[in-house]
């Protein structure tokens, strides 16, 4: 949904304190697999209550109550409410409407039971509240076990493959990376959505990274995740979605184009620990030098839609200076990694 930046104030300087706690243990300054090892750790030893699938019907009238109307639950990949015949396309419908019959609102695997490595089931990951999410019986149908691709507008069958829509790639994109976080090779990205991998070593692919940053956090994922996490709450699981707590993880994680740092200490702390000078910005000779004392590991050239359109790895350096050369026109992210930390910029090519 389109995102509510002023989640809390607190925010900006530092985590809320029930976030606080639950994070307690983390090293922050770690990016990439040690990183993701740690989160992965944490999520799965506090999922202390699992549910049942028939359990979940009850989970989502609590979490994904539509904040305009409290009789009423919000429906993935919806849209519109009530103004034309489609009832495929609300976004809105009364809680207790639930059900397997046309115009009823069913529980949507987000990550496709089927493409589950093996299949999600019922129980277990099948039956992870953070990834379920009610939606209409037949947008559901038409969504079936399509895979995610790239598109805009409302959600939509594009080609094979299913787009969610603007108001909630962002949601889904966070959702299939905590079921990787949680369970591994069970719930692969590269088995639910099309693109190429990241370069991170990982199974990551760009699509989930853009569309988590090109759209924040909403007041129902956050609203989610906060009951969720308390296992104290009828339905609750005691676990927590990273990546709505702060979606700059993923950028440290897997990279790609950089993500909102809600927390507004992330992206800080890396720029403050390496630093490095570019010029020229704008280039007008399809040329970017590089400054820095720190030995560069990597150079990555990132479009604006979040494909790696350039990598040079253990790139050769004069003086203290690093050349990338040959670069197309355009807007782009250059990202440069040393020692383990990375730092993303902005760069311009006429």
């Amino acid at each position: 949904m389109k995102k509510i930046y002023s989640i809390l104030l607190l925010l900006v300087v530092t985590l809320g304190f029930s976030q606080q706690a639950y994070y307690n243990g983390i090293n922050f300054s770690l990016n990439g697999q040690p990183l993701k090892n740690q989160l992965a750790q944490l999520i799965i030893t506090t999922h202390t209550k699992e549910l049942s699938y028939s359990q979940v019907w009850n989970a989502l009238k609590i979490t994904d109550l539509d904040p305009s109307n409290s009789s009423n639950v919000l429906l993935v990949y919806g849209w519109e409410n009530g103004s034309d015949d489609d009832v495929t396309n609300d976004l809105s419908r009364n809680k207790n409407d639930n059900g397997g019959s046309n115009g009823q609102w069913n529980r949507e695997h987000v990550y496709a039971q089927s493409v589950g490595t093996p299949d999600l089931g019922q129980s277990g990951p099948g039956a992870d509240a953070h990834m379920l999410r009610a939606c209409d019986v037949q947008r559901n149908g038409t969504r079936a076990n399509r895979k995610y691709a790239t598109g805009s507008g409302n959600s939509t069958v594009v080609g094979a493959n299913w787009y969610p829509g603007d108001e909630w790639k962002g949601d889904v994109a966070r959702i299939i990376m905590y079921m990787y976080l949680h369970y591994g090779n069970q719930c692969l990205p590269s088995n639910i959505g099309v693109g190429a991998n990241a370069d991170a070593g990982d199974d990551m692919i760009d699509l989930f990274l853009t569309w988590n940053a090109e759209d924040p956090v909403s007041q129902t994922e956050i609203n989610r995740n906060n009951y969720l996490t308390n296992a104290n709450n009828t339905y609750g699981q005691g676990n927590r979605n990273p990546f709505i707590d702060n979606p700059y993880l993923a950028t440290k994680i897997w990279g790609g184009l950089p993500a909102q740092d809600i927390w507004g200490t992330l992206s800080t702390t890396q720029m403050v620990a390496f630093k490095f000078s570019l010029y020229p910005n704008p280039s007008n000779d399809r040329r970017i030098n590089i400054d820095s004392e720190m030995e560069v590991d990597e150079i990555q050239l990132i479009n604006i839609n979040g494909q790696l359109m350039q990598q040079i790895q253990k790139p050769t350096r004069t003086n203290n200076t690093y050349t990338v050369e040959n670069l197309p026109t355009g807007f782009y992210f250059l990202k440069v990694t040393a020692d383990n930390q990375s730092v993303t910029k902005k760069i311009l090519v006429n």
